[in-house]
């Protein structure tokens, strides 16, 4: 896959429209100030503000992220009466506090970040007005004990969210990532819509956005490759399960708790264990309140 340069005819389009970037990140120390930075040095005149929003992080990514020149917030500088609500909640509150026309979200833990992807992302909005929200799309290797095998990564795409989609939204199917951190949408678009706590929120919010706009209204951008750190089985289970939640919500099918239950070994027993999903709803900026109807919690038993 090929990156288009795309930045010149970026700019040249932007005209009196304001672009936000913002990065959630929790724990990106090694990697949020080589993203800040990169922003800073080649997007000057495309982008207006970037925000990184620090989920609690327990290293120096918000020191970090400001030294490369980021505005850096935290849970409690935006609506501290929330409580924070993982990926979801970092990105409704660099929403919150940022005042771009459009809105571009980053994942802060990429290795091989390209200032040229916000100017792709930004492209179809900035072309089309009945574009609404853009996701990447992008080749994903897995790196194992420092080998590289090529299409091998995002293991939960592959294997649970393209399959669920294909039975439930197969006109969505024509994303090749529908996970992926990187996002661009106009704010109108994201004022309206919830956003999920936890790991499920992209594929909320792209099943959300298709069924404000449909799919005239969205839009996918080739950004080559991307690699970031890759996260254990147990961690992306718990992820899958996020994701599933998700959809199980969206259908109305029946669920009984909001957690990740399983077995696993301890010494010489099996033990029985529940992780609690990050359950939390955060309202549409464009309301002061939960939509009726919806409580704080996404799932009641």
């Amino acid at each position: 896959m090929s990156v288009p340069a795309d930045l010149p005819r970026a700019e040249a389009l932007k005209g009196s429209t304001t672009v936000s970037v913002i990065l959630p990140a929790r724990d990106e120390a090694a990697t949020v100030g080589l993203l800040v930075q990169a922003l800073t040095d080649a997007l000057a005149g495309l982008v207006d503000e970037i925000v990184v929003v620090d989920d609690g992080s327990a290293d120096a990514t918000a020191q970090v992220a400001l030294a490369a020149g980021a505005r850096v917030i935290t849970a409690q500088d935006v609506r501290p009466d929330i409580a924070p609500a993982g990926k979801g909640g970092a990105m409704w509150r660099g929403l919150a506090a940022t005042t771009g026309d459009l809105v571009v979200f980053l994942d802060a833990d990429v290795a091989d970040f390209a200032p040229a992807w916000v100017a792709s992302l930004l492209l179809p909005l900035l072309e089309d007005p009945d574009v609404h929200l853009v996701k990447a799309a992008y080749e994903r290797p897995l790196e194992v004990d420092g080998v590289v095998h090529p299409g091998s990564g995002g293991r939960v795409t592959r294997l649970l969210a393209t399959p669920l989609l294909s039975l439930v939204a197969p006109d969505l199917t024509v994303f090749a990532q529908p996970l992926a951190g990187e996002t661009a949408a106009r704010r109108g678009l994201l004022s309206r819509v919830e956003l999920l706590g936890g790991y499920g929120v992209e594929l909320a919010l792209l099943l959300d956005a298709h069924a404000l706009v449909g799919l005239d209204g969205l839009a996918q951008v080739d950004l080559g490759e991307r690699r970031h750190r890759h996260q254990s089985d147990e961690a992306l289970a718990h992820m899958a399960t996020s994701v599933l939640a998700v959809v199980a919500d969206r259908q109305g099918w029946p669920v009984k708790d909001h957690a990740y239950s399983r077995v696993r070994r301890q010494g010489a027993v099996f033990e029985h264990v529940s992780t609690p999903l990050t359950a939390v709803v955060l309202p549409p900026l464009a309301s002061e309140i939960t939509p009726s109807g919806r409580s704080q919690v996404m799932f009641d038993n």
